[in-house]
């Protein structure tokens, strides 16, 4: 019974219909096409739940619109290439928004997770938290993904760590990409993976897999459409920075097995600090406050983090990774309401 196909090509049509003269036109032609698909299927479907609810549906609205039973249809959708004997075309199975958008006639949804300064986790819940976490950590352990985190102490005998270094792995996908292994450490940011290359290898998909320096040895971004990803990496004053946009989709593909991963549980209880631990001698939150306005003028946790790493290491450079944190979430975060955390 292919009735989900019926259904994601009657919200394709209407999904940009807006007001005017040929909009009820228009709709009544995605009704009639919608009514044609829905009686093609009508012998597999016989005994199908969304088929029937999809046929009054389809009465019903078509009196609501006035529209007549004969008259125009809307114009297929475009199919995607057939396979050809090189393989899939790459174009639509390795260009993730696309093929979504296809099968279920809307754009896909993104999380963002960001780890940066002390570190501190923005997860993909939007949950935050300043960690401990010293050795390497996973931010991300999924089917697509993994990301480790590295950190160490940020001054001898200091309770705050930074992540020191960086490795992200590219899992190995059919047509689009060969395994890929980025590496990042402090003043060591390339703008290649391991084996020196900038893309997804030689499949079909190759390019849907991408580095591109936006900063040399400051900022590198990495492009990973098959799976509609992307990732940033920074580097400010002696730490490194982390951030991510994925689909839903892939950011939830991982099993029970795979439940420590900071960007979806944030940091284990034991390992969390409290930000104002750190800000006792109040001579120097004053002078860390009035550097981390300078570049931060919203009092959320981006701002309260920076004037914890400026107290606690004393490197006023710290301003720039939660800024940079900051400027990334402007740009990664689906929901423009949710870039402010307030605790």
């Amino acid at each position: 019974c292919k009735i989900l196909r019926c259904n994601s090509e009657y919200v394709a049509a209407t999904l940009n219909l807006r007001g005017g003269s040929n909009r009820n036109a228009a709709y009544c032609n995605a009704l009639r096409s919608y009514s044609h698909c829905t009686r093609k299927t009508a012998r597999t479907c016989r005994g199908d739940l969304a088929y029937h609810s999809a046929v009054h549906g389809i009465e019903d609205l078509m009196i609501q619109n006035n529209c007549s039973k004969e008259g125009p249809t809307s114009p297929p959708r475009p199919r995607p290439p057939a396979p050809n004997h090189q393989g899939f075309e790459s174009l639509d199975i390795c260009n993730y928004e696309k093929s979504f958008l296809y099968k279920h006639g809307q754009p896909p949804s993104y999380q963002h997770c960001a780890a940066f300064g002390d570190p501190h986790i923005r997860t993909f819940h939007d949950d935050f938290h300043t960690c401990r976490v010293e050795g390497s950590w996973p931010l991300l352990d999924n089917d697509y993904l993994f990301v480790q985190a590295t950190s160490s102490p940020v001054a001898k005998g200091s309770n705050a760590t930074v992540t020191s270094k960086l490795t992200i792995i590219f899992k190995n996908m059919k047509e689009c990409i060969d395994q890929k292994v980025y590496q990042a450490e402090i003043d060591n940011l390339p703008a290649a993976f391991e084996d020196g290359s900038v893309n997804g290898g030689e499949r079909p998909g190759g390019s849907s897999l991408a580095i591109q320096e936006r900063s040399p040895g400051r900022h590198v971004e990495i492009r990973a459409e098959y799976i509609g990803t992307t990732i940033a990496i920074r580097q400010a004053g002696r730490q490194l920075s982390f951030s991510i946009r994925a689909a839903e989709e892939v950011a939830r593909a991982f099993t029970e097995e795979q439940d420590l991963q900071l960007c979806v549980g944030g940091c284990p209880r034991s390992q969390r600090i409290s930000r104002s631990e750190c800000c006792r001698s109040r001579v120097a939150a004053e002078t860390a406050r009035a550097l981390c306005k300078e570049l931060l003028p919203v009092e959320d946790v981006y701002f309260q983090s920076c004037v914890f790493d400026v107290v606690t290491s004393g490197d006023a450079n710290f301003t720039m990774a939660a800024h940079g944190a900051l400027e990334d979430a402007r740009v990664f975060l689906p929901n423009a309401e949710k870039l402010h955390i307030f605790q």
